[in-house]
């Protein structure tokens, strides 16, 4: 496509994008209970002509982390199909398996390019303020202590628009594009377990990105290298409850083992090699001043600067809340509830990427590397499997004005920024046969 034909495409797509956000917005939903929007997109990459895999087809449940209860996502079932959900594919995402993958195939020969989108909000109640733009506007969060905060709404809006794109281009194209509807990112709960189904074993190129994450609208990162690795735990003790005045002797008190392994926890030594951190955000234990407590659960994180310093965080928390147990005589559990490594984008695929997006509308820089330290992301599984294939990957980010930071209740997004992520995905997908990429199997 010539600049202007591209120019055209996005302009003419960023009205349905528009829609396809507030609508996502508005029905927001979290992480393994996306089943409204993964229907919607379900039946909108079919009706663009991709073949689609769905559910079970795409998640491996042994490697599913941080699942609801069945209690949580039978009602959010009823509550999606309640809000206009697709019959059709709630069938494949029941028991909260809503993961997508749409594959369609160019006329010409070439390599897999697969991208990842995730769909997930987050559980915090949206702001009712008149001067947030949602509320303003009528498509503020309808589902309390839920939003999308982090800007995946807008993620899954620029996901249909590429695959849109690709179905009305694809005799102009070379490859096989696999596009992938991510569930859970938040936590990192969700990719580990799409790896695990094969999703991206065929994927010689892989692209994923995300809005905002305090770059200026107009700024395009090329590829991110410094996700720190992270390990998200639930900690629960269990001890014996008793009168705290007339048998004490009797307890075993779980709060205090759950409290001595808060502070030894925070002091871990910190790594000589690189950023490591641990963080309790959670502690909740006791039902009365003269009970001596028989739980105490915990909502504990470690992270690292490489794959090697979470582990080593996360061998010292495990010595830690052992030791305080066995001190307590309680019994402990720790439910390891999501989990990220470290990995980098491939360099040849950035400057790539830095050389395809020189003439994109609205892309005013593009940086080789984000400016500051970046938090954690499964969307490293994916990378690190293609890149351990031989193929190549990288994540973008599409920098844009946020009314407020990511996972803050007045959190919104300048929506200019998804032309912005459309036209640069089109300026890399245009590129991709004559680039000078092989089919690598």
């Amino acid at each position: 496509m010539t600049e202007h034909k591209t120019s055209a495409f996005v302009s003419d797509v960023i009205p349905m994008m528009v829609k396809w956000r507030r609508d996502f917005h508005k029905y927001a939903e979290p992480g393994w209970l996306e089943f409204r929007s993964a229907s919607n997109i379900a039946n909108r990459l079919e009706a663009f002509g991709f073949t689609i895999q769905a559910g079970k087809e795409v998640i491996n449940s042994d490697y599913r982390m941080g699942v609801p209860s069945s209690k949580i996502i039978s009602e959010h079932e009823a509550l999606a199909l309640a809000e206009g959900a697709d019959e059709k594919w709630m069938r494949f995402f029941a028991g909260g398996y809503t993961g997508i993958v749409g594959t369609i195939h160019a006329k010409r020969p070439g390599p897999v390019i697969g991208i990842r989108f995730d769909m997930d909000a987050l559980n915090i109640q949206e702001s009712s303020d008149s001067s947030h733009l949602p509320v303003a506007n009528g498509y503020a969060s309808i589902h309390e202590g839920v939003m999308h905060a982090c800007g995946h709404d807008a993620h899954m809006s620029i996901g249909l628009a590429v695959a849109k794109y690709i179905s009305d281009h694809r005799d102009e194209l070379a490859g096989t594009y696999k596009l992938i509807f991510q569930p859970a990112e938040e936590g990192v709960r969700g990719a580990k377990s799409m790896v695990a189904a094969g999703v991206v074993d065929d994927i010689d190129i892989f692209l994923t990105s995300h809005v905002g994450i305090g770059v200026d609208l107009g700024t395009v990162v090329s590829g991110i290298n410094n996700f720190l690795a992270t390990t998200k735990f639930n900690v629960v003790f269990n001890g014996k409850a008793s009168h705290a005045g007339g048998s004490p002797e009797e307890g075993r008190n779980a709060l205090l083992a759950a409290s001595s392994a808060t502070l030894n926890l925070h002091g871990i030594p910190r790594h000589s090699r690189g950023q490591s951190q641990i963080n309790v955000g959670k502690l909740h234990s006791g039902s009365g001043r003269n009970i001596i407590p028989s739980t105490a659960a915990m909502e504990v994180e470690t992270r690292g600067e490489t794959t090697e310093i979470n582990e080593y965080m996360m061998t010292k928390a495990t010595k830690i809340i052992r030791g305080a147990a066995e001190m307590y005589e309680v019994d402990y559990e720790i439910d390891i509830v999501g989990a990220a490594k470290t990995s980098c984008s491939s360099e040849q695929l950035k400057t790539y990427i830095h050389d395809s997006l020189r003439n994109v509308k609205g892309v005013d820089k593009v940086l080789d590397r984000a400016p500051f330290p970046i938090g954690s992301e499964d969307a490293t599984y994916m990378m690190n499997k293609v890149i351990e294939q031989g193929g190549l990957a990288s994540y973008m980010i599409f920098g844009t004005t946020l009314a407020a930071g990511h996972h803050h209740e007045k959190f919104d997004i300048d929506e200019e920024v998804m032309g912005i992520g459309l036209a640069s995905y089109i300026g890399i997908l245009e590129g991709i046969e004559c680039s000078g990429f092989q089919k690598i199997r």
